[in-house]
């Protein structure tokens, strides 16, 4: 009896954990809106098996990465992750083209004091252009450092990196 409850305890834990919070998928939807200038569209989300899901550095699943449409005509892709900060962590939405090319990224919520610089306009530009086919992207070379912020600057360069190879793989591995 006891192991079955902490066997549903863990299978409950691990449900929850790998979802996308109501309030993040609200911000990330008025986000999609304004980018793509329209109040109606729908997102298909874009499966992956659990065996490509482990082949990959990014986690995909309920619903985090998913195509973007409107009117029944495709617009992009998105994918909401969580990257961690200095005691916390922040959740953040990246737009894609038809080739995965990024065209926005956007911190939806920093949950820190300090670091939330991250969340400019005008830094998270440099991550526009990037795709699986760029060159890594390296703190301090490619990517602007910011003072304060040292720790969430790197681990959003992380998290994109990771993403980008992860969309790699994805694209050999199934039909995008």
């Amino acid at each position: 009896m006891i192991l079955r409850s902490f066997i549903l305890f863990v299978i409950a834990l691990t449900s929850v954990a790998f979802s996308i919070p109501e309030n993040v998928e609200r911000k990330a939807d008025k986000e999609i809106a304004k980018f793509y200038n329209t109040e109606s569209f729908s997102k298909e989300t874009i499966a992956v098996s659990k065996e490509l899901n482990a082949k990959t550095m990014s986690e995909f699943g309920n619903e985090n990465l998913f195509k973007i449409l409107s009117g029944g005509k495709f617009l992009g892709y998105g994918y909401i992750g969580n990257a961690p900060s200095k005691t916390a962590t922040f959740d953040y939405l990246v737009l894609f083209d038809k080739n995965f090319v990024v065209t926005k990224s956007k911190v939806l919520i920093y949950r820190e004091e300090h670091g939330g610089e991250i969340s400019s306009k005008r830094w998270l530009k440099q991550f526009i252009g990037a795709s699986p086919k760029t060159e890594e992207l390296v703190y301090n070379r490619n990517i602007i450092p910011i003072s304060g912020a040292t720790i969430s600057v790197k681990s959003l360069t992380t998290e994109m990196n990771s993403l980008l190879k992860s969309i790699a793989i994805l694209q050999k591995s199934i039909k995008l």
